[in-house]
């Protein structure tokens, strides 16, 4: 897959069948939508693209209210979609100015000019351009004139697979992991750095790797213990990852993610791990002692170990 930030890569694409949106999640939702752009471009011998924006339009249009939270990073995303079989990724700037485009304007410069597409396949409720006036109509409309076709994702065909982004986030906030991987097609992962922590699990038997994930708008599961699967390096091992503020040993308050991986002593400090949370075991909680916490993480452990 080739990924564009501007349109001079276009030159050599073949018949470009275009969809346009976010495709927070890469989830099985769109999978529908790709397999029918494939379909399309496999019929004329032509190539997949995808046109999104970054940054995220709520980012630009309410730069400080926007609460922000997204399923993928920019670069899950592009990974989730390259094992899809997209051909092209364009991941257009999104500004201000962009925003007061107008929809004639969209569809000239950027399907027609810069994709030269072929043919624009967009959902029933697909909207674009300044106030959001453009729909399908107006694409239908202008197809002739500017010469490309139109197919519409038709609300029947959406509401057959009654999955959408928003309904794995809720998912993910309400700690029901079993849902959101299921909507998702895959298990839901976290990546960052470890970072030097509290060591207290090094202290009661338990060490962990404290994670500080890298992009601020990354959506994190529901406080509680979960059992997951740690990509380290080419390696994949089980483990138990916590979210939380640790009530039972810390009084600050802050949200930490805390993972102890079976099996595994090697020093990790500064480099990037991979959690894919697998299934949600029980709730944050806080213990009367130290050795309550320790006969519970035990437990929690050997029901991990039971999962995976």
């Amino acid at each position: 897959m080739k990924i564009h930030t501007d349109f001079s890569g276009f030159v050599n694409a073949k018949k470009p069948i275009v969809t346009i949106g976010t495709f927070d999640g890469v989830h099985l939702g769109h999978m529908s939508i790709i397999k029918r752009l494939q379909e399309l471009a496999k019929e004329i011998d032509g190539e997949s693209v995808i046109l999104t924006f970054y940054p995220h339009p709520r980012m630009v249009l309410y730069p400080n209210d926007h609460d922000l939270q997204l399923l993928n990073t920019p670069e899950e995303k592009a990974k989730l979609l390259e094992q899809a079989g997209i051909n092209h990724l364009v991941v257009y700037p999104f500004s201000e100015n962009f925003s007061r485009i107008s929809a004639f304007d969209y569809v000239r410069n950027l399907l027609v000019t810069g994709i030269r597409a072929h043919t624009v396949v967009v959902g029933h409720d697909h909207r674009f351009g300044r106030n959001r006036e453009g729909d399908f109509n107006t694409l239908l409309e202008w197809s002739e004139m500017l010469s490309f076709e139109v197919e519409e994702i038709t609300a029947k065909e959406i509401d057959e697979v009654n999955i959408s982004s928003t309904k794995i986030r809720q998912s993910l906030l309400k700690g029901d992991i079993a849902t959101a991987n299921a909507f998702l097609g895959y298990n839901y992962e976290l990546c960052g750095k470890v970072v030097t922590g509290a060591r207290l699990g090094n202290t009661i038997g338990f060490p962990t790797a404290n994670i500080l994930v890298n992009y601020p708008y990354k959506l994190i599961p529901a406080k509680g213990v979960y059992a997951v699967k740690v990509k380290s390096g080419e390696k994949t091992f089980n483990g138990v990852t916590n979210i939380g503020v640790r009530p039972t040993v810390d009084t600050d308050g802050k949200l930490s993610i805390e993972t102890h991986i079976f099996d595994f002593n090697n020093d990790i400090y500064d480099s990037s791990i991979t959690i894919e949370f697998i299934a949600r075991l029980r709730d944050e909680k806080k213990f009367g002692s130290i050795d309550e916490l320790k006969n519970q993480i035990a437990l929690d452990i050997q029901k991990a170990k039971e999962l995976l």
